[in-house]
């Protein structure tokens, strides 16, 4: 069923830590399926994590000379499942992480299911509302089990990008003006909290707002995927012109 195939791209995959490589700089990549590269359609690093070689965490490491990268951002991780499987790959040694984390916990996924199927409105206005209260603390387990592992690292925290334009096309089936922009409205809800936790930590918070802005689905030039029905969990996550030139350029604004 549509419902369930979709929401597994964002809800599925057991997590495998990568061993890092010799090298100066200590990268721990943690997340979801946005740092973990679905919707790219390569995932060779890890089938069962949509972990894979045009995510932003490997071409980051590819890009800077002597970084050695431990990869274990994996599609469907939530703050809890995070804490229980990712974050021990930081430790005291680990001079850079990234994270995106958050979108499975409001259950992102389920919610542009529902927006396909039938009307959304109400549960996305319901999901802004209780954002804070809901997600909040658990972003700050999140960040504050990086500092006391990490305290010396350099944290990149990312956020996500508004996935609709003004206009729907054949890539956004069922899914009305008014639920475009709420759902636009609630990523925009999420960003500030996330960049307000993030900041309490002393971390870098990159917003994927403005980088991404004239790249959403339906646009000229997507970094974005619509809903693919020959690939369901490839739908609705950045394709590789959105990890490359949008996530990418985004963590060497920080780490170089």
């Amino acid at each position: 069923m549509l419902s369930f195939a979709l929401a597994a791209g964002l809800s599925t995959g057991l997590v495998r830590s990568a061993p890092a490589a010799t090298g100066d700089d200590r990268y721990v990549a943690l997340g979801d399926s946005f740092s973990s590269g679905v919707g790219t359609g390569s995932y060779t690093l890890s089938r069962a994590c949509g972990r894979g070689k045009y995510a932003y965490p490997w071409l980051v490491s590819r890009e800077r000379p002597n970084t050695a990268l431990t990869f274990v951002a994996c599609s469907g991780a939530t703050t809890t499942s995070l804490m229980r499987k990712q974050v021990r790959s930081v430790s005291s040694g680990t001079d850079i992480v990234t994270v995106t984390i958050g979108g499975n916990d409001i259950g992102f996924a389920d919610l542009i299911v529902e927006c396909t199927l039938t009307d959304c409105s109400k549960a996305l206005d319901r999901t802004r509302t209780m954002l804070t209260s809901f997600l909040g603390p658990g972003l700050d387990t999140v960040y504050r089990a990086i500092e006391r592992r990490a305290p010396d690292a350099r944290v990149v925290v990312l956020g996500y990008p508004r996935m609709f334009s003004g206009s729907g096309c054949p890539a956004t089936p069922g899914i009305s003006t008014t639920e475009r922009s709420k759902a636009n409205r609630l990523v925009d809800a999420l960003d500030r909290l996330t960049a307000s936790r993030a900041a309490g930590f002393g971390f870098a918070y990159k917003s994927a707002i403005a980088p991404f802005t004239g790249h959403a689905i339906c646009s000229s030039g997507p970094w974005l995927n619509g809903l693919d029905l020959t690939g369901l969990s490839e739908s609705y996550h950045p394709n590789r012109k959105g990890q490359r030139a949008g996530f990418a350029k985004l963590v060497r604004a920080v780490v170089g």
